[in-house]
């Protein structure tokens, strides 16, 4: 379950709940800026995990064409597991041999409705979990690159 769904059952139905998120507009100063802008650009409300995953992926891996200072694919992808990835979106992360990237996921409860103060308060954050905690171990990954 994300925001989208939590949204369409309403508050009545999720209050309490509990879900993981990897981004949440509303997260802290960083998130909130990125989500304003992205809402004056796409008009339809809130970005989602998935939109905002979509946006940090792209700026990554433009980042790492400018840093590799061409834009061959091995070139590149070797330039994206060399650089950290921080932004708005995502916290702590890297990229790892199998291509998972690795970052901090955010354990949410949805709020009741007297709780939220506004339509898009929808979360309180309860823990913020490390990527390591979060994603299975490489040592665990099927990935064939990485199970030579």
């Amino acid at each position: 379950m994300m925001l989208p769904e939590v949204e369409s059952i309403g508050l009545n139905v999720a209050q309490g709940a509990t879900l993981a998120e990897g981004f949440y507009w509303d997260l802290d100063d960083e998130t909130r800026a990125w989500s304003k802008r992205f809402e004056a650009a796409y008009g339809k409300g809130k970005p989602t995990m998935i939109q905002a995953g979509a946006y940090s992926a792209t700026l990554h891996y433009l980042k790492a064409i400018a840093a590799a200072r061409t834009d061959s694919a091995k070139a590149v992808v070797r330039k994206m597991h060399e650089l950290p990835i921080e932004d708005a979106i995502v916290r702590n992360a890297r990229l790892r041999e199998d291509g998972r990237m690795v970052h901090d996921f955010y354990r949410m409860r949805v709020k009741a409705p007297a709780e939220s103060k506004a339509p898009d308060d929808i979360y309180d954050l309860v823990a913020t979990i490390k990527g390591d905690d979060a994603f299975k171990p490489l040592a665990e990954s099927a990935c064939p690159a990485v199970r030579k």
